[in-house]
């Protein structure tokens, strides 16, 4: 068993919360992302999955918490091993899963968080479509939509964005999750789990912000399809 963390001090901010973020070759931007995180969250972990850039030391000089694995083994295996991380510390009682690229706000991460206080829920959804500030182009709307049917089909749930990294889990949800996708298809899985927890849970409108750094790596439109097919292989 991994040691337990110490206990966050009394005067940082959410010490109750894990930020988990996986990490694959993030090294421009994820020195910023984690800064800019430690403002509102004592505690950040990410799971560098073998990056070559040398993403895991920038984000551990940042002052994340840091897991490496040794190979690139996918999101989804990044994901679990950061959730299976931040659900065993002491006094954890939310956990925000949330996107390495600089894409998601932290103002919408409190925003869910403050929801998920206020009503008791295992899960708050972040969703960039219950509102228009997100503009994603119209190729990767239609797949994100498409995927959005296919998990809805699959799980049963009512989502409008069922793709969307950023999410906050209670801790009890946190221990229903056991994802075996370790590819983009994690993301359905994920909602499945979620599903049979019966937990209470609701969605959050958030913007996800399609930067010129994440366009020139050719993140917007081949993320989406890369879930539509990992969608219809799995």
């Amino acid at each position: 068993m991994t040691p337990r963390a110490k206990p966050v001090s009394g005067g940082a901010k959410n010490p109750d919360v894990w930020v988990v973020i996986p990490l694959y070759n993030e090294a421009p931007v994820i020195g910023g992302v984690i800064e800019e995180l430690k403002r509102e969250f004592a505690n950040v972990v990410c799971v560098d999955d073998g990056s070559t850039d040398g993403s895991g030391a920038v984000a551990k000089a940042a002052g994340a918490r840091l897991i490496t694995h040794p190979i690139n083994l996918g999101q989804g295996a990044a994901l679990q091993t950061g959730i299976s991380y931040a659900r065993e510390r002491a006094g954890t009682e939310y956990i925000v899963t949330f996107d390495a690229d600089g894409q998601h706000r932290i103002e919408d991460a409190l925003g869910m968080l403050k929801l998920a206080r206020s009503k008791k829920l295992g899960v708050v959804f972040g969703s960039r479509f219950l509102d228009n500030r997100t503009n994603p182009g119209w190729a990767k709307k239609v797949v994100l939509k498409t995927a959005v049917w296919v998990t809805n089909q699959t799980t049963g749930m009512k989502l409008t964005d069922a793709h969307n990294g950023l999410r906050v889990l209670s801790v009890d949800a946190a221990r229903g999750i056991n994802l075996q996708q370790d590819r983009m298809a994690h993301a359905t899985e994920i909602v499945v789990q979620i599903g049979r927890t019966k937990l209470p849970w609701e969605e959050f409108p958030v913007e996800v912000i399609y930067t010129d750094y994440s366009k020139a790596k050719g993140q917007s439109l081949l993320n989406s399809v890369n879930i539509l097919f990992d969608l219809i292989v799995n």
